[in-house]
């Protein structure tokens, strides 16, 4: 049986109502309950927000702490049966940490947060990364994974061939095999053309005889004219918006207060080219000091602690700057940033700014 959406939204704040009774002895009242888990304020001498992170719970600590700014409150417990330990560790980056609990059934024990997370090394395939880099695309390298973007848009990708000895479908470009690489002999690395999975499964099918180089260069001509000044609108530049300000901001460093950046992981890999998460660079500052950059476009209450995880990933003693449209730069993202151990800059950035994308190129 399907459940409707209000009868989910209702389920979520009884839910909530059970854990905050039987955990933290609080009776909520007014409890909103929302398609992703229910929140509610706790009153009492010291009030504190509580929330259920119950679907896209990885998401879940952002809108506590935006209601805790907005509620007046220091204190905050979320709830939540997956990603329990993400939260913990994301938590553990602000100055007033919110408790995180791991559900068991209808009570709950303190979360125990993840260790830092580790990045895999890419594969050493130089002449693929040149092939790329003479298609004209820019080259980024993400949790182990090389890709070649336009506009911060992926249209091509090292992946491994297959076995030697089976048909590989790789034509020009399919790669080679370093001595020095720790992977399987039997392994060989290729360029995949096309703009996500399904798309360059379609490519190879369609265009499996094609010169690599010239069939990157195709792809690549299509989404630049796509995601340039004045284009209309289309599925190509609607992707990936923060990807596409990253590719901007590496090229403009400056709009950043920064000397020079380069596209970095995010703690988690992302899902793929339709995903909204925000996109992270990493460089230095005009005189020197680490600094990372976390890029978001439109309002994301999740962007601060997804910014400090990003941090403690990829260098934790780095300073933290979240960049987005000044439209969405709204004041309770200002106050998430301040509640940070050490504290991250909002630079806010031209709301035309996909005028600019081109400019300095």
């Amino acid at each position: 049986m399907t459940l409707d959406a209000d009868r989910i939204r209702a389920l979520h704040a009884a839910k909530l109502r059970v854990l905050a009774r039987n955990v933290l002895d609080v009776e909520l009242a007014g409890v909103s309950g929302t398609d992703d888990g229910a929140l509610a304020v706790a009153g009492g001498a010291e009030p504190a927000v509580v929330c259920l992170a119950q679907e896209r719970p990885e998401r879940a600590l952002g809108g506590a702490l935006a209601l805790a700014i907005r509620s007046g409150c220091d204190a905050a417990h979320v709830f939540a049966d997956d990603h329990s330990g993400l939260l913990a560790r994301r938590a553990a980056c602000f100055s007033q940490p919110p408790v995180v609990w791991q559900i068991r059934d209808d009570t709950a024990v303190p979360a125990e947060s993840l260790p830092r997370p580790t990045e895999p090394a890419p594969p050493r395939v130089p002449e693929l990364v040149s092939l790329l880099a003479s298609a004209g695309v820019e080259i980024a390298v993400e949790h182990g994974v090389i890709t070649g973007e336009v506009e911060g848009l992926e249209v091509a990708r090292i992946v491994p061939a297959a076995p030697v000895g089976e048909a590989s479908g790789a034509g020009e470009g399919s790669g080679g095999i370093d001595p020095d690489d720790d992977y399987e002999p039997a392994t060989a690395w290729q360029i995949e053309v096309g703009v996500g999975t399904h798309d360059r499964e379609a490519f190879a099918l369609l265009h499996a005889d094609e010169p690599t180089a010239e069939a990157i260069g195709r792809v690549a001509e299509v989404v630049r004219t796509h995601r340039s000044p004045g284009a209309s609108p289309h599925p190509l530049n609607r992707m990936g918006a923060a990807r596409w300000l990253r590719s901007l901001l590496i090229r403009q460093p400056e709009l950043v207060d920064a000397g020079r950046l380069r596209a970095a992981s995010s703690p988690v890999p992302r899902g793929g080219p339709k995903d909204p998460a925000p996109a992270v660079a990493y460089g230095l500052t005009p005189d020197g000091r680490r600094l990372i950059v976390v890029v978001c476009v439109g309002i994301d209450l999740d962007v601060v602690p997804f910014a400090a995880d990003a941090r403690l990933f990829l260098d934790p003693d780095a300073e933290l700057t979240v960049a987005l449209p000044r439209r969405d730069a709204h004041e309770v993202i200002r106050a998430m940033a301040a509640r940070l151990d050490s504290p991250a800059e909002i630079v806010e950035i031209d709301d035309e700014w996909r005028t600019l994308s081109t400019a300095g190129a």
